[in-house]
C-alpha cells in the first residue's frame, strides 16, 4: 500500500508535511528545470529519521490509534498472503453462521492447521455484514465447533484476533453470550493440541479472550490487549470517555507492558507506521512467527500442552507496590 493511499492520523501530519514539500520542490524542479536534488535528498532524509524517532517513541494512545487504523489488515488479508490453502467451514450447526468469525482448514508453509480469526471489513457494506469484528454468541460456537473438530484430527489451532469487543446487543445477551465465552474459556483450556493465539489489532474484554486462551499468544507490534476499553474504563473512572488517553496509559495495554507482564509471550514487529503501510511484509512477519511457534510446539505430549497451557494462566497476575 502506497503512502498516499493510506489514511493519515493527526500525530503522522507533520511527516507528510514534510513530504508535500519534497514533493513540490519534485515538480518545481521538472517545471523550472532547475535542480533541486541536493535539498530534496536532505528532506528525504530528514523524513526518515523523524519517521523513525516518531514510531520508536509512540505514546500508548497513539498506539491505539494505529491498531484502530480502519485500513489495518484484516482476517481475510492474512489468509490470502499466508495460506497456501484455505477451506473455510462455516456455521455453529444450530443454524447460525457469524461473520465476524471466520476459520477453516488451512496450509501454512507445509503446516496443516485450524485457522480462526475475528473479522473486520474494509467498508461500511462489509462492517455491517460482519457487526463489525464483535462476534455473537453463535460465533463463540462456530469456533468452539472448529476447536473440538482440530482436536479430533490432531490439527494445531491458531486464532488471530481483532476485535473491540463481543457484541453486547440485547439479542446476544438472551442468546447467552457470557456462557458462550465462558465455555470456550474452559475447552481451550483442555484441548490436546498446540494452540497459538495472535492480537493483530484491538484485543478486547471477553471478547478476545474467548479466542486466546492459547499455549503461545503473541501480539503485532502495535496491537492492543485489554480487559476493558480506554473509553469504557474512562467511562466507570471519571464518568468521562474524553479521558481515554489517561485510560490507556493506565491499563498497561501495550505490547511492551503486555510482554513484561507475561501476558503475552511474543510481539512481532510491524512495518514502519504500522501493518496497514505494507500487509505483505506484516503477513510475511506473522507468517514468520508463526512457524516458529508451530515448531516450538509440535513435539509436546497432549499433557504437555495442557499442563503448560494451565501453568501459563495460572502465572499471570503481578501486584506492584
Amino acid at each position: 500500500m502506497s503512502d498516499k493511499k493510506v489514511q493519515i492520523l493527526d500525530f503522522e501530519k507533520p511527516i507528510y508535511k514534510i513530504q508535500d514539500k519534497i514533493d513540490e520542490l519534485k515538480k518545481t524542479s521538472i517545471d523550472t528545470n532547475i535542480d533541486y536534488n541536493d535539498e530534496i535528498k536532505k528532506l528525504e532524509e530528514q523524513t526518515k529519521v523523524y519517521k523513525k524517532e516518531l514510531y520508536d517513541k509512540l505514546e500508548p494512545y497513539q498506539k491505539l490509534q494505529i491498531a484502530r487504523h480502519p485500513q489495518r489488515p484484516n482476517f481475510m488479508d492474512y489468509v490470502s498472503l499466508m495460506c497456501d490453502d484455505f477451506i473455510e467451514l462455516h456455521g455453529d450447526r444450530h443454524g447460525y453462521d457469524d461473520k465476524a468469525i471466520s476459520g477453516g482448514l488451512a496450509s501454512i508453509g507445509g503446516h496443516h492447521v485450524m485457522l480462526i480469526g475475528t473479522m473486520k471489513g474494509k467498508s461500511t457494506k462489509e462492517n455491517l455484514e460482519c457487526n463489525f469484528g464483535m462476534p455473537q454468541p453463535q460465533g463463540y460456537r462456530k469456533a468452539l465447533r472448529l476447536f473440538e473438530h482440530a482436536n479430533r484430527f490432531d490439527l494445531p489451532i491458531i486464532t488471530l484476533v481483532d476485535t473491540m469487543g463481543a457484541y453486547p446487543g440485547m439479542m446476544a445477551e438472551e442468546t447467552g453470550q457470557g456462557e458462550a465465552i465462558a465455555v470456550n474459556l474452559k475447552e481451550m483450556a483442555k484441548l490436546n493440541v498446540p494452540t497459538i493465539a495472535v492480537i493483530t489489532g484491538e484485543g478486547c474484554s471477553g471478547g478476545a479472550l474467548g479466542l486466546a486462551v492459547a499455549n503461545k499468544v503473541m501480539i503485532l507490534e502495535h496491537a492492543y490487549y485489554t480487559v476493558i476499553s480506554p473509553e469504557g474504563c474512562a467511562s466507570i473512572l471519571w464518568k468521562d470517555a474524553s479521558m481515554a488517553r489517561v485510560a490507556t496509559d493506565a491499563l498497561k495495554i501495550t505490547g511492551a507492558d503486555l510482554l513484561k507482564y507475561h501476558i503475552v509471550d511474543e510481539i512481532i514487529k510491524e512495518p514502519t507506521g504500522g501493518a496497514h503501510y505494507d500487509i505483505e511484509l506484516m503477513a510475511n512477519n506473522l507468517k514468520t512467527a508463526l512457524l516458529n511457534s508451530l515448531e516450538e510446539f509440535k513435539n509436546m505430549t497432549d499433557e504437555e500442552l495442557r499442563n503448560q497451557r494451565y501453568s501459563k494462566f495460572r502465572a499471570m497476575g503481578v501486584f506492584e507496590q
